[in-house]
């Protein structure tokens, strides 16, 4: 089962966001789905790995924007952005240490906030600013 649908509130109007949006969904229900098929560890390690780099990339990409854009508030962003980042780095620690099962309800909330509260706050508020 899926951890995350996709809901047309989670588009912006700006192709590349939208269509990274879509791919991060993706691409976290499918480590969602190696976690809960108990796939060896080196896979899930890699899945993590290319969440957090994806999710990195992303956020360089819309930190970029807001620069472009001179948004007002760029530095609390980046900073939520920060965070998210950190908890993905704990996760990832987490799962290296093998304390257990505690990422995947670390993972679930890091989600939940980053497309749920982040994206309908701090994204929705960016986009509503630039005009998209």
């Amino acid at each position: 089962m899926a951890l995350l649908q996709w809901r047309s509130e989670f588009e912006t109007g700006v192709t590349e966001v939208d269509h990274e949006h879509r791919e991060l969904v993706e691409l976290i229900n499918r480590l969602h789905d190696e976690l809960g098929g108990k796939a060896p560890k080196e896979t899930v390690s890699d899945f993590l790995g290319e969440v957090f780099a994806r999710i990195s990339a992303h956020f360089a990409l819309e930190e970029s924007i807001m620069r472009k854009h001179g948004y007002d508030e760029y530095a609390e962003h980046k900073n939520d952005h920060e965070k998210l980042l950190d908890d993905i780095r704990d996760i990832m620690d987490d799962f290296d240490a093998d304390t257990g099962d505690a990422y995947e309800e670390a993972l679930s909330n890091a989600v939940q906030h980053w497309f749920v509260d982040h994206f309908k706050t701090k994204d929705a508020r960016l986009h509503k600013m630039l005009g998209v």
